[in-house]
């Protein structure tokens, strides 16, 4: 009955089932790949120097993973994810948020946390998991976090940061905070059931949340028309009574303006946005994974084509704020200071081992005593094995 006494609410005397397929969900594009504008678009007050800083975030990133990639095959690391392709999606959308606002990633934006400012040696001291690195040795690669910065560390756990996030953001609401949530996820994560509890979540408690997932085609080897039958992400969102909007995830220009949108309303009417960007993972899933045994080299050259990074540069150029010389020269040092970062962090040691087991409790309880003491006991039987950490542990023990 009470569905009945709401404002607006519309009868019908015959069954009339909705067709989910009746009506495409628009996307919203400025930028055309030769870097001009649409003829009907208008791009986003966009100034010069936050230009320049977002293309080079876009020329360090596809320098860092270039590199990195590189440091797997060579057995340096033992992990790695790029995020060729996608650099757009993150690293414009994090442009538009006040550096108050917290982002809850997933594990493909690096461009973000590059815009916030983790610089390259923060990256290396992660990735080689030294004893510099912020999360202690603790984590796989790229399972960055930076509470200066505030970027939440990353879990593996797929989707596990909707709910997190939602959460997040309706505590910045019971404070009376003037900020918002950004949490990043790909359209697999969103056929997780996190997905649907943080955003009815979100929904329900009106919380200043913005959801941004980036549909890249493939959830891992899966592609999207094996995942849901529906138009996407962007469709759920109304189900959920939240404002939606479905953008070009390539186009930079977009993506800006969108997010820029969705921080307005989250911030200014306290409630969830959705965001949906509609990208493509040019690279693999990850250093693990083979793209070659689930899709065609043709769709790839196709998706290349749309390089998000290339119709940016192309605009910076038509603007007369950028040159393919300026382009080169950025490049090789970013490339320098990769390297020089590089070969600094994997010299460096270890963690202690202690670090293994503090930060829980006050006061270590007594299982935890006795796994330390055996794990101890482990690397002194085998120092071959640990080296750096057995001459530490042995040094500890006189």
């Amino acid at each position: 009955m009470n569905d009945l006494r709401r404002t607006g609410v519309a009868l019908s005397h015959q069954p009339t089932f909705l067709d989910p397929h009746a009506r495409l969900i628009p996307t919203f594009r400025i930028l055309q790949q030769d870097g001009q504008l649409y003829p009907a678009a208008e791009a986003p007050a966009l100034s010069k120097e936050t230009a320049l800083k977002i293309h080079d975030t876009f020329l360090f990133v596809r320098a860092l993973d270039e590199r990195m990639l590189a440091s797997q095959r060579q057995g340096r690391i033992s992990f790695y994810m790029t995020q060729t392709g996608e650099e757009a999606a993150d690293t414009c959308s994090a442009a538009a948020l006040d550096a108050e606002d917290v982002i809850f990633a997933q594990y493909r934006e690096q461009g973000a946390l590059a815009w916030r400012g983790f610089g390259v040696d923060q990256f290396m001291n992660q990735i080689f998991a030294n004893d510099l690195d912020l999360g202690k040795g603790r984590q796989m690669p790229i399972h960055y976090g930076s509470r200066e910065l505030n970027y939440v560390t990353i879990s593996s756990p797929l989707a596990t940061q909707i709910p997190q996030a939602a959460g997040y953001a309706y505590g910045l609401k019971q404070a009376g905070k003037r900020q918002c949530v950004i949490c990043y996820f790909g359209e697999g994560a969103a056929s997780e059931g996190d997905f649907h509890a943080g955003l009815n979540m979100a929904a329900v408690l009106q919380a200043p949340v913005i959801f941004f997932c980036r549909n890249n085609g493939y959830a891992i080897s899966t592609p999207v028309h094996e995942q849901m039958a529906g138009d996407g992400i962007a469709s759920r969102g109304a189900g959920y009574g939240i404002p939606t909007l479905r953008v070009d995830g390539n186009d930079a220009l977009a993506v800006y303006e969108a997010t820029r949108l969705a921080r307005q309303i989250a911030v200014e009417e306290q409630r969830p946005v959705l965001i949906e960007a509609m990208t493509y993972r040019l690279g693999a899933h990850s250093s693990s994974d083979d793209p070659s045994g689930y899709r065609e080299r043709e769709e790839e050259d196709q998706w290349r084509e749309q390089d998000p990074v290339q119709r940016f540069y192309r605009w910076l150029v038509h603007q007369g704020w950028w040159s393919e010389e300026q382009d080169q020269a950025r490049q090789q040092e970013h490339r320098a200071a990769i390297v020089a970062a590089m070969k600094k962090a994997e010299k460096r040691p270890t963690p202690p081992l202690e670090e293994l087991f503090n930060d829980v409790y006050a006061q270590l309880p007594w299982h935890l005593q006795e796994q330390q003491a055996q794990a101890r006991a482990h690397i002194l039987r085998h120092p071959e094995a640990y080296p750096a950490t057995a001459a530490r542990v042995q040094e500890a023990c006189l």
